[in-house]
């Protein structure tokens, strides 16, 4: 047998080494197999065969709810939709119906001129006089001190500004006065009262929305009105205490745009807005008067904003402001709006 230093299939090794004992197939340790063609192959065990694939969990909801699976997220969709764009555009959602709300509210009709003659532009008729204990909103709020009585005098507040508006109407001159008498100082002096009249005139939401008018404020010669921050008994005499409620009002017969101080820092029950928007609110209704708008305006829209020539410092309410003038042109319908210190809200 030639040499070589392997066996036989059965034969004894002719090399010297001891034969290891195994079947062909074995391993030898730290030797490659003699066969590296046949391999040892381990049966796996079966899987059993599976007759539904396994399911997420969002085709477990479908296939439990079925189309209402499909319908539910469409439906949260489209109503978040609809009230996004409600609260973009300002519209209350009323039951099954969008009431509009997005548009300004209106004026009445636009007098001649204003700035002469005697009536007080601005109060109710005296009707039954009692219209104190029937509409408490009207009541003055508590709050911080304010003067009682004034001088009856006023002096100008320095300062003017150059023209804001088109005025392609009319161009009005104003002064800023205060009563001798009234201390400013609580609400930041003569200059911040002064300051807040001219920012709320300029205001693009104030009366120059209208191209028609302009402002521009002097403090040296005859303006066209005197817008004048007058104490309570003050008040009383140049707007009338029929109504026995704290009000201001234009007076053309002295030239003024009558402001009433303890409603300027005390503000009023039904106007629901901070005392900063209840100060422009009462620049605006009063000059409104001033300009041409003598009568006051009801609430339009029910839940909208109140136009600034209804009688916020009274109410917010149709039926309220009906109560201080029966006869007026305001009804009793029931019709509540927000409250709103602009003629042009929007603008």
């Amino acid at each position: 047998m030639p040499s070589g230093g392997v066996d036989d299939e059965y034969g004894d090794r002719t090399d010297g080494f001891p034969r290891t004992v195994g079947s062909r197939g074995s391993h030898q340790p730290l030797r490659a197999q003699w066969d590296p063609t046949q391999r040892e192959v381990k049966q796996r065990s079966s899987r059993p065969d599976r007759d539904v694939r396994k399911q997420s969990r969002l085709g477990k909801f479908a296939s439990t709810y079925g189309w209402r699976a499909y319908a539910v997220p469409i439906l949260i969709v489209v109503t978040g939709l609809v009230v996004v764009d409600a609260v973009r555009t300002g519209e209350p959602i009323t039951g099954n119906a969008v009431q509009s709300t997005d548009v300004d509210p209106g004026f009445g009709t636009l007098s001649g001129d204003t700035t002469s003659g005697t009536g007080i532009i601005g109060v109710p008729p005296q009707a039954d006089g009692n219209f104190a204990s029937s509409v408490p909103s009207g009541e003055l709020p508590d709050g911080g001190p304010f003067t009682v009585q004034g001088a009856q005098t006023w002096h100008i507040v320095s300062g003017t500004t150059d023209q804001v508006g088109q005025g392609t109407e009319r161009v009005f001159t104003y002064t800023v006065e205060v009563e001798d008498g009234v201390d400013t100082v609580g609400f930041g002096g003569d200059e911040s009262f002064g300051r807040l009249v001219d920012q709320t005139l300029a205001n693009p939401k104030s009366w120059t929305n209208d191209p028609r008018f302009a402002f521009r404020r002097i403090d040296q010669g005859d303006p066209d009105f005197r817008i004048s921050l007058t104490s309570q008994m003050s008040i009383r005499q140049a707007c009338g205490y029929d109504i026995q409620l704290e009000v201001s009002c234009y007076n053309p017969g002295i030239g003024r745009v009558v402001l009433n101080e303890p409603r300027w820092v005390r503000g009023a029950i039904s106007f629901q807005g901070d005392i900063g928007s209840y100060r422009q609110y009462q620049i605006n209704h009063e000059v409104g008067h001033a300009i041409g708008y003598q009568q006051h305006q009801p609430c339009e829209t029910d839940g909208g904003l109140a136009p600034v020539m209804m009688q916020q410092t009274f109410g917010t309410s149709n039926d309220d402001i009906a109560r201080l003038d029966p006869e007026g042109v305001v009804p009793m319908d029931g019709k509540t709006c927000r409250f709103n210190p602009w003629p042009y809200p929007r603008g």
